[in-house]
């Protein structure tokens, strides 16, 4: 039998080096987020002459480059510290995985004392421990919290993390909070949201001359030279800003279509490579993208897909069916009840109507006034994907 690892190790690629186009890349430069950059900078300059800074709030859809531009400048702060003589500690803690408070300290002390065993401490001896760490050392202790919405706990670690300045003579710990919820604030109890003290920024989507020159960029290092088309490049960036203005919707596009030309044995990637790309990636996208939408618009979305099953109750002034379209009413009708089943308080009529407007922007449904030959004057919503496989999709992270 041939050496199957060896052959594919020396198979012809169109590949330079496949990482580069992964969205967990990230590059020296940034295009198109110099404001941001630039906020985030001015926002932690403070702490390197060892004066408070402020906590730092970025909202914004997913594949906007939140995270990068946190891991880009907090990376520029470590390597000029030396020079203004101060400490920095940066931690990053994705709260989608580390989602409850404990989990997020356990995280933090660990980082503190890497040769030490924390498991099964009580929460208050680790947080003693690091705020010992933080007086102790003198440091700017920033801790990212990556899609921060997810956290179970969320009011107490919020709290519990904003007080802990009031603890200590010396250093500081900074907040960096991720998240694609503008609105997760709302949730917090007004006592952890009093003890913020932040500076926000939003991040818009990309358009798709901005996402032309991010896959360039990524294209010069991740393929061979003439591996790729042009054409092909500006194709699936006018797809991704077409479908949400996500980058790394474009990067996946790309990189799947790299690997279609490997196993097609084309010499390059072409226009065809990034259709078919697009094909075998939508799904996995969609999902992707469901599981990263907030609780609520999740339960907002489970009801437009509930009813796209069962079928609208609305009728044309014809008397024709369209139960495939669903009206505003019935959709927040049937959200107010799943809340209630979930014990969740539902959010009013209004912020629903901004989180249908969401996700139509996000591709999930899409959504027109209604006009003439419709009852009454609202919202028409129609599903963009299959409701099985939606609620599927959201069944098991309510389950998870």
């Amino acid at each position: 039998m041939n050496d199957i690892f060896e052959e594919e190790l020396n198979k012809e690629t169109v590949f330079k080096d496949r990482d580069v186009l992964s969205a967990h890349y990230i590059p020296e430069t940034l295009p198109h987020r110099e404001e941001e950059i630039e906020k985030l900078m001015k926002t932690l300059a403070p702490s390197l002459s060892n004066k408070k800074s402020k906590n730092l709030f970025l909202y914004g859809k997913t594949g906007t480059g939140k995270t990068s531009v946190a891991k880009h400048v907090i990376d520029k702060l470590v390597q000029v510290k030396d020079k203004y003589e101060v400490k920095v500690d940066p931690v990053y803690i994705n709260c989608r995985v580390q989602d409850t408070k404990y989990q997020v300290i356990l995280k933090m002390v660990e980082y503190c004392y890497p040769d030490q065993e924390f498991i099964g401490y009580a929460f208050a001896h680790l947080y003693d421990r690091v705020v010992e760490y933080i007086q102790e050392e003198g440091t700017n202790f920033i801790v990212m919290l990556d899609e921060v919405d997810k956290n179970q706990s969320l009011d107490d670690l919020i709290y519990t993390l904003t007080r802990t300045n009031d603890e200590i003579d010396k250093g500081q710990l900074i907040i960096v909070g991720i998240t694609n919820d503008v609105n997760f604030k709302e949730d917090l109890d007004p006592r952890s949201r009093s003890t913020l003290c932040e500076e926000e920024k939003v991040f818009s989507p990309y358009n798709a001359e901005e996402l032309k020159e991010i896959l360039n960029q990524r294209v010069e290092k991740g393929f061979k030279e003439g591996k790729i088309d042009k054409s092909a490049v500006n194709l699936a960036a006018a797809t991704a800003a077409q479908e949400s203005g996500d980058a790394r919707r474009a990067l996946m596009l790309l990189q799947k279509s790299g690997d279609i030309a490997d196993e097609n044995n084309a010499e390059k990637v072409t226009d065809k490579h990034v259709r078919k790309a697009r094909e075998k990636v939508e799904e996995e996208i969609v999902y992707e993208t469901i599981e990263t939408l907030p609780e609520h618009q999740k339960i907002l979305l489970y009801a437009i897909a509930q009813l796209t099953e069962e079928g609208g109750h609305y009728k044309k002034l014809d008397g024709t069916d369209d139960d495939k379209t669903l009206m505003s009413g019935e959709v927040y009708s049937r959200y107010e009840s799943l809340c209630e089943q979930r014990g969740k308080d539902p959010k009013t009529a209004r912020w629903c109507r901004e989180y249908i407007d969401d996700l139509d922007m996000l591709g999930l449904v899409t959504t027109n006034i209604s006009g003439k030959g419709v009852r009454g004057n609202t919202t028409l919503i129609k599903l963009a994907y299959p409701a099985g496989k939606v609620k599927k999709v959201i069944e098991e992270r309510f389950n998870s």
